[in-house]
């Protein structure tokens, strides 16, 4: 591999200095990506760990059933929309002191969100969240990126990274519950205080990185352009399933968005510092790879709403057993991170770890498609976990690894970003796409099977649940268009190991 991507002060393959000798890798590398690891962690956790909680803040701030979407809508709305400057921000100032802004942001709005005490506080608290999280998440990918460039290092270092994306947000399930039984609500926020100060102390005294590009520049236009056209798709999508599709507010957002998308990639194509160089998007494996990713977190994100509301709604789990329940999903994704494809792909192409990752995924999600009322969990459920985590995690590690390989030091924020983009924006898209399936689904399961009102509870929850299958069949194909993508366009060979 190049070191053309190495920006970093620190190298990991050993490289002749200019007296002959051989350079020695920093022996604190490796605690370097614990910190990255753990910024990471708290970012991807927040998209999961209020819901479990939703339920409590609701009747403690006395939100309506209409606006508490909101605790979830207005991160992933800043977080997925910002991400691209976010990335631009990182190349320009430089990624350590913008990894650091972030843990810092992220923190204090963390405190205000926790101390809330009504519920707009909560909602702009989520957002500043969101905000600082886009300066964050490309930062910690970029350091990744330039910090660990020998393959076999690098594979190892995004088996880790990849792996927590993966369990991430299974993960903030389970804390959301155990915070919510033991403690409260409000802990769900405060708990990213102690993680960012411990992060923020690690990066001071284990990062590096050189100053900021100062050849980059922020591209307005394109970030107007981009992020909003982002926004308004994200929010037309949130909208439709408590407006209709047909709604006046929610076609215009997403022809609104739509558009702005497209003007976007024309203004890119001609803007002397573009917000996204279409270079990056012309690379086919990094194209493949945004796709996969996004496609494959539109399935993973509805996994975690759907089975949330099976769990506790028709099994009638508590919070701390719903978030127990998903936690061998997360050990499944860490397995096939960790010890499957980060051992494999210094030696096999990525696509060959990619496309059975989400054959695998998608055959988990088909599994759930037959539950039922009276389903168990050790039967249908844990089987299905097994399996999709096992495909995720064999999945994420080479896309990420795979998208950011290679790409020039000044683009290492911005397509950085691009992966997490990719991923937040198709979790929130998927979210409320499947979620306004399973929706209308179940209206029309029960106003076709309420004969006798006698049975109206056990037809509800059959309706339910019949909502929810029909959603997870769409998650399905959308897996294994993922799956396709992979096949179709990734086509990177085996990083071999820098030759000492």
């Amino acid at each position: 591999m190049s070191d053309s991507i190495s920006t970093g002060a620190t190298r990991t393959a050993p490289a002749p200095s200019s007296t002959g000798a051989v350079e020695t890798p920093d022996p604190r590398r490796w605690w370097g990506l614990v910190v990255i690891a753990l910024a990471q962690l708290m970012v991807v956790l927040d998209a999961t760990i209020v819901n479990i909680a939703l339920p409590s803040a609701q009747t403690d701030l006395g939100m309506s059933d209409g606006n508490r979407q909101w605790v979830i809508t207005a991160y992933t709305l800043a977080f997925g929309g910002l991400l691209l400057l976010g990335g631009r921000v990182a190349d320009l100032v430089g990624r350590k002191r913008t990894f650091m802004i972030g843990l810092v942001g992220f923190a204090l709005a963390s405190a205000v969100g926790g101390a809330a005490t009504g519920s707009g506080m909560l909602f702009a608290a989520r957002a500043a969240q969101g905000v600082f999280g886009a300066l964050l998440a490309p930062s910690a990918l970029s350091l990744m990126t330039t910090t660990f460039t020998d393959p076999r290092e690098r594979g190892k270092a995004f088996g880790i990274y990849g792996a927590l994306a993966g369990a991430g947000g299974a993960i903030g399930l389970l804390l959301g519950g155990i915070l919510t039984s033991y403690l409260n609500w409000r802990w769900c926020l405060y708990v990213n205080i102690p993680i960012a100060i411990v992060a923020v102390i690690g990066a001071r005294l284990l990062l590096h990185d050189r100053p900021g590009h100062k050849d980059v520049r922020l591209d307005v236009p394109g970030v107007i352009l981009g992020c909003g056209g982002l926004v308004a798709i994200v929010y037309g999508f949130s909208e439709a399933e408590p407006r209709g599709w047909s709604d006046s507010l929610v076609v215009s957002l997403l022809v609104g968005g739509v558009v702005a998308l497209i003007a976007f990639v024309a203004w890119q194509s001609r803007a002397k510092s573009p917000l996204l160089p279409l270079r990056i998007l012309r690379d086919r494996n990094r194209a493949g790879c945004f796709l996969t990713m996004g496609l494959a977190t539109i399935g993973m994100f509805g996994l975690f709403l759907f089975m949330t509301y099976y769990l506790q709604g028709i099994l009638g789990y508590s919070p701390v057993r719903t978030g127990l329940a998903f936690l061998p999903m997360s050990v499944a994704i860490i397995i096939g991170s960790t010890q499957i494809s980060a051992r494999l792909l210094p030696k096999v192409p990525a696509r060959t770890l990619m496309v059975p990752g989400m054959l695998l995924a998608a055959g988990g999600l088909l599994i759930l498609t037959q539950l039922g009322v009276d389903s168990a969990y050790a039967t249908h459920v844990l089987p299905a976990e097994l399996i999709m985590g096992l495909g995720m995690g064999l999945t994420f590690m080479p896309v990420f690894s795979t998208a950011t390989a290679g790409v020039r030091p000044q683009d290492a924020g911005v397509t950085s970003a691009m992966v997490n983009t990719s991923q937040q924006v198709g979790g929130s898209l998927g979210t409320a796409l499947l979620n306004t399936i399973a929706t209308s689904a179940t209206a029309t399961y029960i106003t076709g099977h309420l004969t006798d009102p006698s049975k109206k509870a056990q037809v509800v929850a059959e309706g339910v649940v019949h909502g929810y299958t029909h959603a997870i069949g769409y998650a399905v194909i959308a897996m294994l268009l993922a799956g396709a993508a992979a096949a179709l366009l990734v086509n990177a060979k085996p990083v071999q190991r820098v030759a000492h």
